[in-house]
């Protein structure tokens, strides 16, 4: 699917009612060129792109894909040509985006020659291959925002595929962009200059054009929101929680006769409407019917290329429209056409403000831009689309091809594509909606759609419409599969909780399967605080299990401010919670954060002051994080504060990261002082506080505040190597010392890592974001491209990427089997980057995968409780029964290595694996005998039996060799798995 169609004949009927420019209006002038270049303001509709990115909230849903299959004589130097002509041409294809003093600005790169890799691949390969690169992430810092690759699959039939990243192209741009491909190929084909005028407008032209008029446009901005007050999201969706990191879409398809789109078309006519507002009034009609409601917003993508100097301008030039229709009330039984006319009013409305940007109008709005619990005002939207054309090159067969890479941007879309072979779509994000209640809407709106084609005079009642809302969704909530005998009534989980007795919250919690003990904290004079311990191989985090409490409490003044995960809720002899023992007490930085959102905001705020209804909005929470990260040396995101949202729930997340801290520099220390009285002649150097003897060549060292990499900062001190240690502003003090360089940045932040980069001998990249697997791809390919050193390359990284091969050995370097996991899938694609480059590097380059890492800190210990140790560790703690698999599935169990172990081997892997991938493995555990040992230090009553319903994940059953590092992975006293585990658990508990 492509761009929205043109509503140009709206527009057209819009500025045919007023010539003179409607209240709230801004007033326009024509876009004046730029006389001198510089950097530019980026536009509000590049700013809110330039934020998802900032706040990981970006990624492949906003990268357009153009994919062709081109058969026939394909001269690929002029395609080249063309390609590099085309951003020359439009400065906007080669823009980066960098950011000064809190605010965000733009500036072309120089032209360059744009590569156009080829690759062999079969036509049966291709669509996993486009959709690989379609996905592949940008780097907006560095730039540029268009790149191409070139899949041959005989010597006259390619496809080629430009992915753009959605800042720097919207729909209207397609055509013009695809246009002047084919005429700069021909020229280069031909050997002659194109014949192409000069562009009369650069995209930074009409951004430097749109910010003069702010004012103006923030007056009009108000004016909107005012039309919008008492607006609220629609009910039929659930909250998906801020930081989550990518959203995926499901599409439902439905095919429409070409006889049915007549009749739509045939319908707007006859009304003076265009078939677009037919298709939304149609969504209107089957979400009033679905929620009962009279009073819906829908959002709908408007367009700035009505001016006759913008129309072939190339950049984003889109902006969501707010169309509020107020229908009749449910028991009303209005016929189609009257509404119809309801909607082709909104819709007007809404088209003679499209200038008036929507990030602005969210800020006016404020918290009313969100419901009480945090879904946006706008999580619908509908459009009516065509079919992708394909990009045409003059002596080619061209074909479209489909690049689906499976993302929502809405909750909800309603979708119609008009072309040869029409379909009636929904897409949705099944985080913020079922599976059930999606595909009975979809059909109820693809009937709708078929019955007003033929007769719209007809009244709703008669038309096809279902009631939804107020239904159990089947797939809404987790399942308790408790036996029954097991599962806590409501008057035991209240009764356990004597702090907060019988609070509805706790109860909710305790009826969530994935919690195994709830407690509120109810304060003098503060917001009620709950806490949660949580089991299973993929546990929730706080903030989903506070989303699922928006859903199960019926008051929503009975939601806590936060939910904070702990291993072991902390009470008193007779079961009450203490809460002097509960971490992070919640004023301990509340000035601070209260002082940092009025500098902001412009007042200060109560400690529960809401972050919306302050007036907050994206770019504010990026602003109010980096300043707190400053000023306190904690780690804050922006996804922190839109996911906290008060100044109390801010201090307590930093005081709980304070605690953190301390805990992590006391386990330091421990383990510095277990070393001292070590014996052997071969000790790391810890806390580096003498200078080592230092040997040329700089080791650039990722990650070295967390446990693999503190490990590793130990052994390259301890080696007397010069260090330059990459780390956050708030974990320099971490890893300062003696022979120790520190260098601050970011894996989100390239500019920071090329200057982290720059004159190293030596990297060993530990460091990883987890989750944000765009981000841990552009920092590897940001790293390889800066290195310049001769002393090696070496990437930490990880035995996901071996995927599920046949149970048994697995050799160093063997081949990945799917399905590998998403994490996995990460570290294989870092890999590549890195082992692609051995051939031309400028010294040797390794891999080295790893298991689970134990070892005597914080961070490590912490990992216990996620993944395939997770169910096995929160059982013990709980002194529930542990469930293992059937002996008769073969041995099933953990690979681990020390953290030292690890060390030594990822320092020798230069020398003793150069170019290769080779394990680093200390040893593989059965789950039976980690899990007695579990029992064992931890007191636990645990008992340990095997049977079928053992959880998915125990099912590893898979050795690892690691034949090239065995010298150093040779365990040192200590090293041994019982050893290591006795020292985890003896760590202090800590929160998250």
């Amino acid at each position: 699917m492509t761009a929205p169609i043109d509503q140009a004949e709206l527009l057209r009927r819009a500025r045919g009612r007023s010539r003179t420019p409607a209240p709230g209006t801004p007033a326009v002038g024509p876009v004046p060129r730029a006389t001198a270049p510089g950097p530019a303001p980026l536009s509000h509709a590049q700013q809110r792109m330039w934020l998802m990115d900032r706040l990981g909230q970006g990624g492949p849903r906003y990268h357009v894909p153009l994919a062709t299959r081109l058969r026939g004589p394909l001269d690929r130097d002029a395609l080249a040509t063309a390609l590099t002509g085309l951003t020359d041409r439009h400065h906007i294809l080669r823009t980066r985006y960098g950011h000064q003093d809190d605010r965000p600005h733009q500036e072309p790169a120089p032209p360059a020659p744009v590569p156009l890799p080829v690759r062999d691949a079969t036509p049966e390969d291709a669509a996993a291959l486009l959709r690989a690169e379609a996905a592949r992430p940008f780097d907006l810092a560095a730039g540029p925002a268009l790149r191409a690759l070139l899949l041959r699959h005989a010597p006259d039939d390619h496809t080629l595929l430009l992915t753009v990243h959605h800042i720097a192209v919207d729909g209207g741009s397609l055509p013009v962009l695809a246009e002047e491909l084919g005429a700069l190929y021909a020229a280069a084909a031909e050997g002659r200059p194109a014949e192409l005028p000069e562009p009369e407008l650069q995209y930074a032209d009409y951004a430097r054009w749109e910010r003069a008029r702010d004012d103006r446009l923030a007056d009009a901005a108000a004016a909107r929101a005012a039309r919008l007050t008492g607006a609220g999201p629609l009910p039929l969706l659930r909250p998906v929680p801020p930081g989550t990191p990518e959203r995926r879409a499901v599409l439902h398809s439905a095919p429409l006769t070409a006889d049915t789109m007549d009749g739509l078309r045939r319908l707007g006519a006859r009304h003076g409407a265009t078939a677009f507002t037919v298709v939304l009034t149609a969504a209107f009609a089957a979400l009033r019917a679905a929620t009962g409601g009279s009073d819906l917003v829908l959002g709908c993508a408007g367009g700035h290329r009505a001016r006759p100097e913008l129309r072939r301008l190339i950049g984003l030039q889109v902006n969501t429209l707010p169309v509020r229709a107020r229908l009749p009330e449910p028991d009303g039984d209005p016929v189609f056409t009257e509404l119809l006319a309801v909607v082709r009013t909104a819709l007007l409305d809404a088209q003679e403000h499209h200038e008036v940007p929507f990030d602005l109008v969210v800020e006016r709005l404020g918290a009313a831009a969100r419901g009480a619990d945090g879904t946006p005002l706008l999580a619908v939207s509908c459009d009516l689309v065509h079919p992708a054309e394909p990009l045409t090159l003059p002596g080619l067969t061209a074909e479209a091809v489909e690049v689906d890479l499976g993302l929502a941007k809405f909750g909800l879309t309603l979708l119609v594509e008009d072309g040869p072979r029409p379909r009636c779509l929904l897409q949705y994000d099944p985080a913020a909606l079922d599976a059930a209640t999606a595909g009975r809407l979809h059909a109820v709106f693809a009937d709708l759609l078929t019955a007003v084609a033929t007769d719209a005079d007809r009244p709703l009642s008669g038309l096809p419409g279902e009631r939804l809302l107020g239904e159990q969704p089947t797939d809404a909530q987790p399942t308790d599969e408790r036996p029954t005998d097991e599962r806590p009534t409501d008057e035991q989980s209240a009764d356990a909780q004597p702090v907060g007795d019988h609070h509805p919250a706790v109860a909710a919690l305790l009826a969530d399967p994935r919690v195994t003990d709830a407690a509120l904290h109810l304060a003098e004079h503060g917001p009620a605080l709950a806490y949660a311990t949580v089991s299973g191989p993929v546990a929730p985090s706080g903030a989903e299990l506070r989303a699922a409490l928006r859903r199960r409490l019926a008051e929503p003044d009975a939601l806590p401010l936060s939910v904070t995960l702990l291993d072991r809720i902390p009470r008193r002899p007779d079961g009450a919670l203490d809460p002097g023992r509960l971490p992070g007490a919640p004023t301990a930085h509340l000035d601070t954060v209260r002082d940092a959102f009025a500098e902001l905001l412009g007042a200060r705020p109560p400690a529960e002051g809401d972050f919306f209804g302050l007036g907050g909005h994206s770019l504010v929470a990026v602003q109010l994080a980096e300043r707190l990260r400053v000023r306190l040396g904690l780690p804050l995101t922006g996804l922190d504060v839109l996911e906290r949202r008060t100044p109390r729930a801010l201090a307590a997340l930093l005081a709980e990261r304070a605690a953190e801290r301390a805990a992590e520099r006391a386990a330091e220390r421990a383990a510095e002082r277990a070393a001292e009285r070590g014996s052997g002649a071969r000790r790391p150097a810890s806390g580096f506080g003498a200078a080592p003897a230092t040997r040329a060549g700089t080791v650039l060292l990722t990650g070295a505040s967390g446990g693999v990499g503190a490990a590793l900062l130990q052994e390259l001190v301890a080696q007397g190597r010069p260090v330059r240690a990459l780390v956050r502003p708030e974990s320099a003090h971490l890893v300062a010392g003696a022979g120790v360089e520190v260098a601050e940045g970011d894996l989100a932040d390239p500019d920071s890592l090329r200057r982290a980069v720059e004159g190293a001998e030596t990297v060993i990249h530990a460091a990883c974001t987890f989750t944000e697997h765009a981000v841990d791809l552009a920092a590897m390919r940001t790293l390889v491209e800066g290195w310049r050193g001769t002393g090696g390359f070496v990437f930490v990284s990880s035995i996901d990427a071996y995927g599920r091969p046949e149970p048994g050995e697995v050799p160093e370097g063997g081949p990945s089997a799917g399905p590998l996991t998403p994490y996995g899938q990460a570290k294989l694609d870092c890999e590549r980057i890195l082992l692609d480059t051995a051939p031309s590097a400028p010294g040797p380059v390794a891999v080295v995968r790893s298991p689970i890492v134990w070892g005597p800190h914080r961070r490590l210990r912490d990992q216990l409780r996620w993944g395939a140790t997770g169910a096995l560790y929160q059982a013990a703690l709980a002194g529930r029964p542990i469930l293992l698999p059937e002996p008769a599935a073969g041995w099933a169990g953990a690979s681990w290595v020390h953290s030292a172990a690890l060390a030594r081997a990822v320092t020798a892997s230069l020398g003793d694996a150069p170019g290769r991938i080779v394990n680093a493995v200390t040893g593989h555990v059965s789950w039976a005998d980690f899990s007695a040992e579990l029992v064992r230090l931890l007191g636990s009553s645990s008992t340990v039996a095997h049977g079928p319903d053992a959880e998915a994940e125990l099912l590893r059953p898979w050795s690892y060799r690691a034949d090239a590092l065995a010298g150093p992975l040779t365990p040192e006293p200590g090293e041994d798995w019982r050893a290591v585990l006795a020292a985890m658990t003896a760590l202090p508990a800590g929160t998250h």
